[in-house]
């Protein structure tokens, strides 16, 4: 057997193990929000208030018709306001509601206890070999796409 083999069966197994420990905890603290939901969510907070639907859609890794579903689902539920740039009528601004804004404040902690149990036993080079080695992987894959 090839070092190669099966290695995608343990990055999927590894995914859905911190999906699951994400919702399971959501739900355990009546949080309404999906994986997806969530990441977005972030994105915005991080990006303020020059968040762009666009911008979100390029950095999130998904298609465009699946970001918008759920920026339209954040907003229904009062997280997220989608307006237009004054100086671009094209591209939404997306702006944090103050519920949204309390929604990060009560998930955060909770979010930075999950990642700081994720990364006991170890250490801080083998973490950051760790995401050397998957961004390689991801740059060899967009390689291999692009040369096809």
């Amino acid at each position: 057997m090839d070092t190669t083999e099966g290695f995608g069966v343990y990055l999927d197994r590894t995914l859905k193990k911190v999906q699951h420990t994400f919702l399971r905890t959501f739900i355990e603290n009546d949080i309404d929000l999906t994986i997806e939901q969530w990441v977005i969510l972030r994105r915005v907070h991080l990006l303020g208030p020059d968040a762009s639907q666009a911008e979100i859609s390029n950095t999130n890794f998904r298609n465009r018709a699946t970001t918008s579903r759920v920026i339209r689902g954040l907003c229904k539920k009062g997280l997220l306001e989608k307006t237009r740039f004054g100086n671009d009528q094209k591209r939404y601004r997306l702006l944090m509601t103050d519920a949204g804004k309390n929604l990060m404040n009560k998930v955060m902690p909770l979010i930075k206890d999950i990642r700081k149990m994720s990364i006991k036993d170890i250490s801080d080079y083998e973490f950051d070999i760790f995401l050397k080695v998957l961004d390689q992987i991801w740059e060899n894959y967009d390689q291999y796409e692009a040369n096809r």
